[in-house]
C-alpha cells in the first residue's frame, strides 16, 4: 500500500502530493488525515505530512520511493481533523483533493506580524546626559534627538519616535548596541471588531425558550453529541438560545462557530455577542484585510478565542477543541459553495462536529426542507419557539391583489393600500421597510390582468424568456414562440417583470417628497462597511424608509419599523426552479417578521398577482407546517430533494462540437452505470445560461433515492473522465442537490 501525503500544508500554492510506501508494520494503521513523519528532500530530513489518500499502484519509480517513518507523536493537531474533513468533501462533493484543502485549510500564507515596540533607557540619567553631550560633539544629530527624547521619558514608544522626531530604525538598533536602550516588543493582532459598550442587562426567558436550552445543556453534560433544529418563528429569541447554548460549551473550555448567511448580517450579530463575551469574540468575512484574516485564525488556532462569526468560510476556523457550530438562517442558500467541490455548510458541519466530538444547531423561522425532513426521520431534534420571546403579537398581513388594482386603474408598483399605510407611518414618524423581491428572477412572462404565468406543459417550472424570442424550459428543453397576448384571458398585459431598487428609490421620492429614504443592494453596499453605515443610519433613526432587497429581510431588529411592504412577490414564485415556492414561502415570511418587533403593533402588506399560491398563503400566515405538507407532496410527486436526491453533472467547453460529443458519451456511460440501480437520468441540456464568454455549457441530472449510489455514481463517472483523453478539454463538475437549476 502507498500514501499519498501533502507536507507543507499551510503553503499558498498547496499543489504538490507526494507518494511513500507504507511499511508493513503500520498497514491498517494509518488513516486519511494523520499526521505522520516522513523523510524530505535529498538531505532526507524529517518532516511532518499529513496523509490526504491511499492507492494500491505506484505513480513514480519504486526503486525511488521512500517509506513513511512513524506516526507524528503526542495531541492531534487540528489540521489532521480538517484534512480529513478535506477527504470527506472531496469523496461527497466532487473534484481533486487540493481544491478541497485549499477550501477548508484557511490559512495560506503567512502574514507579518503586527508589533507595538517600546523603547527603554537602560542607563541613568547623569550617564545618558554624558552621552547626550559625547552625541551633540560628535554631529550625529538624530542619535542625539532619540537620546534627548529618552531622558525626558524612561520608555517611549518607536512610532512616536519614527513619526514626531524622525528616527529611522537604523540610529534605533546603534543605541541598541551601545547598551543605551533597549526594544520591548509584543504582537498585536489587528481586531476587526470595534469596541462598544459590553455592559448587559440580565436576560428573562420565556418558556419555551428555557425548554430549548435545558434541552441542549443535558445531552452536553451527558457528552450527548447530535444536531439540533431550532425553529422559531421571526421575534422568538432564537438568538438569546444561541448565546447560552455557547456559553454551556465554552465553560466547558471548548469554542464555538456561529455561521450567518451573509455580510449583511455581521454588525448587529456581532454587537450581540461582543456584549456576551467580549475580547474572546471575532468575526471572519471576505472584507477583512489579509492580516486581520491571518491575525483572526492564528488567535482562534492558538486558543485566545471561543467564538468565531461569519460567513459559509468560518466553518474551516481551526479551534483546537471545538463544541459547538451554530448555522442562524440555516435555509439560506448562500451556504451551498459555487466552487469545486460544491459543498454545502449544513452538511459540512454535521461532518465536521462528528469528527470533532461537537454539537450543531440549525436556526430558522422558515427551515429548509432537509432539515425539517430530517426532523421527520428522527436525524436531528427538534426544538420549537412558538412565541415572540416579547409580549408582542406577529403582524398583521394583507395580501393585495395587483390584478384588481390594475382593474381600478393603479398601474404604480404601489398599491393604494400600502401608498395609505406608509403615509400614516410618516405621519406618526414610524419606519418602513420596502423590500422588492429580486431574487431567482429569470425572465418569466406573466399577465397583469389575470396573473397567468407561461409554464412548461412538461415540468412543473415557467418557461425561461431568451432574447431570440423563445421561451425555453431549461428542465426539459421544450421550446416555444414568445406570447403577445395571455393564453388565459387574452390580455395584452404580459410581459416580463423588471422594476428595481433604484426606480423604486425614485419612485417613493416622488409620491412622498417628505420622506427620507434609504436603498440598500449591492450597488450601494460595495465599500467595506457599506452594510454597516446603511443599517446604522436606519437604526438611527436617520431615514424614514429603507429599500432593499432580500439582504434587508433578514435578521434585522428595528424597534421603530411597524411597516413592511413586500413588492412583487412573485418574482421568486415562477423561476424556473424546484425550489421555488419554497424560495418565495420564506422570504415573505422572514420579510413580514421585520415589522412590529418594538413596543407597536406591526403590519405587512404582500403585493402579488397570484394570491392564492400555496406559498403567499402560507406565508401570510405564518404558518411553516401547511406550506411543508403540500411542498412535500409536490417534491415526493415530482423526486426531488428531499424526497430523493439529485446530481448535477456541469460539463463546459470551448467548442460545441466537442461538448455535444462528451455530453452524449457522459450520459452513455452513466445509462449503463446506473442502469441495475435504478438511476433517472435527464438530459444533457442547455442550462439556462448556455454560454459564457464564448464556453459552452451543458448539464446533465441524475436522481435517486440513495444519495450513497449517486456518490458512488460520481467516483465512476470520475475514473472514466480521467482515463478519456477526449475530456481533457472539457471542465466537469458535480453538485450534489443543486441550489439552483443551472
Amino acid at each position: 500500500m502507498y500514501a499519498d501525503i501533502i507536507i507543507d500544508i499551510t503553503h499558498e500554492k498547496l499543489d504538490k502530493i507526494f507518494q511513500y510506501r507504507i511499511p508493513p508494520e503500520l498497514e491498517g494503521e494509518l488513516e486519511a488525515g494523520m499526521e505522520v513523519i516522513v523523510p524530505f528532500g535529498r538531505g532526507n530530513r524529517e518532516t511532518s505530512g499529513y496523509i490526504v489518500g491511499f492507492s494500491e499502484t505506484c505513480s513514480y519509480d519504486e526503486d525511488k520511493l521512500k517509506e513513511i517513518l512513524r506516526p507524528a507523536s503526542g495531541r492531534e493537531a487540528i489540521e489532521s481533523r480538517l484534512v480529513s474533513l478535506a477527504a470527506w468533501m472531496k469523496e461527497q462533493y466532487g473534484g481533486t483533493m487540493i481544491q478541497a484543502l485549499k477550501t477548508v485549510l484557511p490559512i495560506k500564507r503567512t502574514e507579518k506580524a503586527k508589533e507595538h515596540r517600546i523603547l527603554q533607557r537602560l542607563m541613568g540619567e547623569e550617564e545618558g546626559k554624558k552621552k547626550l553631550e559625547e552625541y551633540l560633539r560628535k554631529n550625529q544629530k538624530a542619535r542625539a534627538r532619540l537620546m534627548a527624547a529618552l531622558l525626558d521619558s524612561v520608555e517611549i514608544e518607536y512610532e512616536l519616535v519614527r513619526e514626531k522626531l524622525g528616527i529611522t530604525l537604523q540610529v534605533v538598533r546603534a543605541l541598541e548596541e551601545q547598551n543605551v536602550l533597549a526594544v520591548k516588543s509584543e504582537q498585536i493582532y489587528r481586531n476587526p471588531i470595534k469596541r462598544v459598550d459590553d455592559s448587559r442587562k440580565g436576560l428573562a426567558y420565556n418558556e419555551e425558550q428555557e425548554y430549548a436550552i435545558r434541552a441542549f445543556r443535558q445531552d452536553y453534560e451527558q457528552d450527548i453529541y447530535r444536531t439540533y433544529l431550532l425553529y422559531g418563528i421571526t421575534g422568538s429569541g432564537k438568538t438569546e438560545v444561541y448565546m447560552e447554548m455557547i456559553q454551556e460549551a465554552v465553560s466547558r473550555g471548548r469554542q464555538a462557530v456561529v455561521l450567518i448567511p451573509e455580510i449583511a448580517l455581521t454588525y448587529q450579530t456581532v454587537m450581540r455577542f461582543y456584549r456576551r463575551f467580549g475580547d474572546r469574540v471575532s468575526i471572519m468575512n471576505s472584507r477583512l484585510s489579509q492580516g486581520e484574516r491571518y491575525d483572526q485564525m492564528m488567535r482562534a488556532k492558538r486558543g485566545e478565542l471561543d467564538v468565531m462569526i461569519g460567513p459559509r468560510s468560518a466553518l474551516f476556523t481551526p479551534f483546537p477543541n471545538l463544541g459547538l457550530i451554530v448555522i442562524d438562517e440555516e435555509h439560506e442558500g448562500t451556504y451551498k459553495s459555487e466552487q469545486v467541490p460544491r459543498y454545502h455548510a449544513r452538511e459540512t458541519a454535521v461532518r465536521r462536529a462528528e469528527l470533532e466530538k461537537a454539537s450543531v444547531v440549525l436556526g430558522s423561522a422558515t427551515p429548509s426542507l432537509e432539515a425539517f425532513y430530517r426532523c421527520k426521520n428522527g436525524e436531528y431534534r427538534l426544538l420549537t419557539l412558538k412565541n415572540r420571546a416579547t409580549e408582542h403579537v406577529l403582524p398583521e398581513v394583507h395580501t393585495v391583489d395587483m390584478r384588481e388594482e390594475l382593474k381600478n386603474g393603479n398601474r404604480s408598483i404601489l398599491s393604494d393600500c400600502l401608498k395609505s399605510l406608509i403615509e400614516d407611518r410618516l405621519s406618526k414618524k414610524q419606519q418602513v421597510m420596502l423590500f422588492i423581491n429580486r431574487r431567482g428572477y429569470a425572465g418569466f412572462l406573466s399577465c397583469r390582468s389575470c396573473g397567468y404565468v407561461v409554464k412548461c406543459p412538461h415540468c412543473d417550472v415557467s418557461l425561461s424568456a431568451h432574447k431570440n424570442g423563445r421561451l425555453v424550459c431549461h428542465y426539459c428543453g421544450y421550446e416555444t414562440a414568445q406570447v403577445k397576448i395571455c393564453p388565459s384571458c387574452g390580455s395584452p398585459h404580459i410581459g416580463g417583470f423588471r422594476a428595481g431598487t433604484q426606480q423604486i428609490e425614485e419612485l417613493v421620492k416622488r409620491e412622498f417628497p417628505q420622506s427620507r429614504v434609504l436603498r440598500m443592494d449591492m450597488d450601494t453596499t460595495r465599500e467595506k462597511d457599506g452594510h454597516e453605515k446603511i443599517l446604522s443610519a436606519f437604526a438611527g433613526g436617520e431615514a424614514d424608509i429603507l429599500v432593499g432587497t432580500q439582504m434587508i429581510v433578514k435578521g434585522h431588529d428595528f424597534p421603530n419599523v411597524t411597516l413592511v411592504g413586500v413588492l412583487a412577490a412573485d418574482m421568486s414564485l415562477y423561476a424556473e426552479d424546484y425550489r421555488a415556492a419554497e424560495r418565495t414561502f420564506q422570504l415573505l415570511t422572514q420579510a413580514a417578521g421585520r415589522a412590529g418587533r418594538g413596543t407597536q403593533k406591526g403590519e405587512v402588506v404582500i403585493q402579488t398577482y397570484s394570491p392564492e399560491h400555496y406559498s403567499i398563503v402560507s406565508a401570510s400566515r405564518q404558518d411553516y407546517a401547511s406550506f411543508y405538507e403540500e411542498e412535500m407532496h409536490f417534491r415526493e410527486l415530482m423526486g426531488y430533494p428531499p424526497a430523493e436526491h439529485l446530481l448535477a453533472v456541469l460539463i463546459a467547453c470551448e467548442e460545441e462540437t466537442l461538448l455535444e460529443k462528451g455530453a452524449h458519451y457522459l450520459k452513455e456511460y452513466a445509462q449503463m452505470v446506473g442502469r441495475s440501480r435504478a438511476v433517472q437520468i435527464i438530459g444533457p441540456a442547455s442550462p439556462s445560461v448556455g454560454k459564457v464568454k464564448d464556453v459552452y455549457r451543458r448539464v446533465i441530472y441524475l436522481k435517486q433515492a440513495d444519495a450513497h449510489i449517486l456518490i458512488d455514481m460520481k467516483n465512476k463517472m470520475e475514473q472514466y473522465i480521467e482515463v478519456n483523453s477526449g475530456f481533457a478539454k472539457m471542465r466537469i463538475q458535480f453538485d450534489f442537490d443543486p441550489m439552483k437549476v443551472f
